[in-house]
């Protein structure tokens, strides 16, 4: 039991959940009528286990790191869990996430091939370089794509969408970093926000954060159907709410009025209050 509760903290669940839930919701919604569960259910724990395999790999390669820094919520700096045994799972995750999306088709495989490379590339080194913001655009932007990939036709997500879910990736990671600015320094992380706070200073990385997700907000505003116009509005008037509590606060509230802009824009975007695809127009290229 103590290794099944230590492989669940390492996969990051809070994160692992919600993005599967997303994924999962919007393919669900942009189903048509009659359309089967198998290929949503597909969708489902093709993410999950993405997730799982990213978190995996991420605290086995911080591993060192977070004991050093005696960080009592990673498993592995606790000894509770090994590297080894992380490396494994997020193995066996990787391979099932890909042989999940095969079974979807190959412009599910494709995709779910590009998201795994994006997101292990991070955690193997991108996310102490100025392209670790690109992983986090580039993941979020292609998840909707292999949502609606599970559709008839294999269609691509929209490019507002799109656009929508990438701001919504990089605002998150600029958010998620504010807590960790100092540590992140003194370990030696110098990823976009870190870069953007050492040259910019702290409140440069989050005004970054908070104007991302404030754009990500207005961009499924300006997309949202007609019928969930009214939905996307007020999100949007919370989420300006908390950018100038965000603007405005000290201490953490700064990082939490972020994270709850980034949470409105998650509820929008798995509402649907802009269409999922335009129609299938991926298929018909394949032949």
């Amino acid at each position: 039991m103590k290794l099944v509760r230590a492989l669940i903290i390492a996969s990051h669940p809070v994160p692992s959940i919600a993005v599967t839930a997303i994924a999962t919701l919007l393919a669900a919604e942009a189903a048509p009528p009659g359309f089967g569960a198998r290929p949503l259910v597909l969708v489902g724990l093709a993410v999950l286990a993405g997730q799982l395999s990213v978190g995996w790999s991420n605290d086995a390669v911080d591993a060192d790191r977070d004991t050093a820094a005696g960080r009592t919520d990673k498993p592995a700096a606790t000894g509770q869990i090994g590297a080894r045994a992380l490396w494994l799972g997020a193995g066996i995750a990787a391979t099932a996430t890909l042989t999940l999306a095969a079974a979807l088709g190959p412009v599910s495989l494709a995709i779910d091939a590009a998201m795994t490379a994006v997101a292990w590339s991070y955690n193997l080194g991108l996310k102490s370089t100025v392209w670790s913001g690109a992983c986090y655009a580039v993941a979020f932007g292609l998840l909707l794509s292999f949502a609606a990939s599970a559709l008839p036709g294999a269609p691509l997500a929209t490019w507002s969408v799109t656009l929508a879910a990438a701001l919504l990736g990089l605002g998150a990671h600029f958010a998620n970093v504010l807590p960790d600015l100092a540590a992140d320094e003194r370990n030696g992380v110098r990823g976009l926000p870190q870069r953007v706070a050492a040259r910019y200073g702290p409140g440069a990385t989050r005004g970054a954060a908070l104007a991302l997700l404030l754009a990500a907000s207005v961009l499924l505003l300006v997309g949202a159907s007609p019928g969930r116009r009214w939905v996307a509005v007020a999100g949007l008037g919370c989420a300006v709410v908390l950018a100038a509590v965000g603007a405005l606060g000290r201490g953490r509230l700064p990082f939490l009025a972020a994270i709850g802009i980034a949470g409105l824009d998650a509820v929008l975007v798995a509402a649907g209050v802009e269409a999922l695809t335009a129609g299938p127009h991926v298929a018909g290229a394949l032949g």
